[in-house]
Formats: C-alpha cells, structure tokens, sequence
C-alpha cells in the first residue's frame, strides 16, 4: 500500500493471456513512497492434557475421579463428533433427493442424515432417530432438527440454518431451519 494516496506516480496493472494459468501484476509507486509489509501476530494454544491418574492416597476418591474425568472426555468426544457432522453434512449439498435413498446418488431427508451420522462411525435409525436422541432447546452444530411432526428431518449447522435433502426439484441444500415449518431440536450429547 502506498504511504500517501496523493501520490501521481502510483498505478497498479494485471493482465492475462488466454487460457494461461499465469497472471501478471505490476505495481509502481513514486521513488519517495515508502511500503511496509506487517506480518500478522498468530499465536497457539496447546490442547489440554487430561490426566486420568488420581492424585488421592484414597482408592475409592481416586476412582470416582478417574470415572468423573473419563466421563468428561467422553462428552467432550460427543461434542467433537457433533461439531464434524455438521461438516460432514456440508458435503452433501447438492445431491440429488431420491425418496427412501440412502447415499449420496440419492436419498431423502431421513437417509442423508443417517448417511451424515454413519460417516462419523454413529448409527442411528432411518428414520424416527430422534426418539433415539435427547430434546435440547440450545442446538448445536451436528443436531438433528426434526420438522412439522416429524415429516422433515436433517442437520442443524448453525446460526439458524440446516442442510436437509428437501424435495426432488431442490436436493439436499443449506436453508433456515424457519424456512421449513415447526423445528424441534435432538442432541446425542
């Protein structure tokens, strides 16, 4: 960027040829300009370590901490599990809807959310799998939200928006969860 926008001497061309993969970019700015390049802080944070030894003399405190932290890890891998379906999820827009389908040549809504849950090595049934699920009013990416009395199901992704394999003329596309009718939310967590 140029210290002074005033400055006459300043352009910037691009060009490309046909069917070149190759573009080319010239800047020139005036001998006194002065440009400086800031190279953004990144900064990381290690991943938590638990630690499932008990520091207790007491054998039965110590297990009833290994158990309460084993549990602990345990909803975190169910918390993980659910955030990557929603990815999961995403890959599937745009295949076809093709009713009783079950893969991504075709499928409707209940297969494409069973198909999302079994790439992620979690089997629910086919259909109904929210009554194998537990209601929640805070969903989270990788939820199921259940439609209009159980008539549409498909993956919440959030920020009000789901992927579900809607109807023939649509396919399996990203929408708002209003956009459907009445939602209710089911959790595996």
């Amino acid at each position: 960027m140029p210290a002074n926008a005033a400055d006459a001497n300043i352009g910037v061309s691009a060009s490309a040829e046909s069917g070149s993969q190759a573009a080319q970019l010239a800047v020139t700015a005036a001998p006194t300009a002065t440009v400086s390049f800031e190279r953004p802080a990144v900064t990381t944070e290690a991943a938590p370590v638990t630690d499932l030894a008990a520091q207790s003399s007491d054998e039965s405190a110590a297990e009833g901490s290994i158990t309460a932290q084993a549990d602990k890890v345990t909803d975190a891998a169910k918390s993980a599990a659910a955030s990557g379906l929603a990815g999961i999820a995403y890959t599937g827009i745009g295949n076809p809807y093709v009713w009783g389908g079950t893969t991504p040549s075709g499928w409707d809504c209940s297969g494409f959310t069973q198909w999302v849950y079994a790439q992620a090595g979690i089997s629910i049934p086919r259909v109904n799998a929210w009554n194998a699920m537990t209601p929640t009013s805070t969903p989270a990416p990788g939820d199921l939200v259940m439609q209009n009395g159980g008539a549409h199901v498909g993956i919440y992704v959030g920020n009000g928006m789901m992927i579900s394999a809607l109807n023939p003329s649509q396919g399996t596309i990203l929408h708002a969860v209003s956009a459907t009718g009445t939602s209710s939310f089911y959790t595996l967590r």
